[in-house]
């Protein structure tokens, strides 16, 4: 059976870990070729850029990234990752550690916390959802294992 060409090229190893990191290289080189490699052929994929509106589809999620790109690479670094594993779904919720200059050539750091969606397609392991939103020192979690609760209620 022929590959769907809207697919974008398989992505090394194939497991949501290595979608991932695809991912963050892509945001940092502002390869927006291979920022929608790793996004599952589906009409209903959603990202949420900080502080931005949903965006579905890939049309709508190429143009977003794009508009990103056209501003420079995105130094985002993936930090406190946390991972759910099903047969054919993966969930990663984490903090983005984003560096930016501040006036004066001063660096400093943003915080997001990220909600990554991956499902298993005929192929291999996608993106179908980004989940992005602005945090605060105060809101970030937990940094030592035996600091987050380990319980739902």
């Amino acid at each position: 059976m022929p590959r769907n060409p809207r697919a974008g090229p398989a992505v090394a190893g194939n497991t949501p870990d290595e979608v991932e990191a695809e991912f963050y290289e892509a945001m940092q080189a502002a390869d927006l070729e291979r920022m929608m490699a790793i996004w599952a052929d589906d009409d209903d994929v959603v990202c949420v850029h900080p502080g931005g509106t949903r965006v579905v589809g890939p049309a709508a999620i190429r143009a977003s990234f794009g508009a990103i790109f056209a501003n420079g690479a995105v130094p985002a670094v993936p930090e406190q990752v946390r991972r759910l594993h099903w047969l054919s779904a993966a969930m990663h919720h984490l903090v983005e550690r984003v560096e930016v200059v501040l006036e004066g050539g001063r660096r400093d750091s943003a915080w997001v916390l990220v909600t990554n969606v991956y499902v298993k397609t005929p192929q291999g392991w996608r993106m179908a959802a980004h989940h992005a939103s602005p945090a605060s020192m105060q809101e970030l979690p937990a940094t030592g294992p035996g600091d987050a609760p380990t319980t739902l209620h």
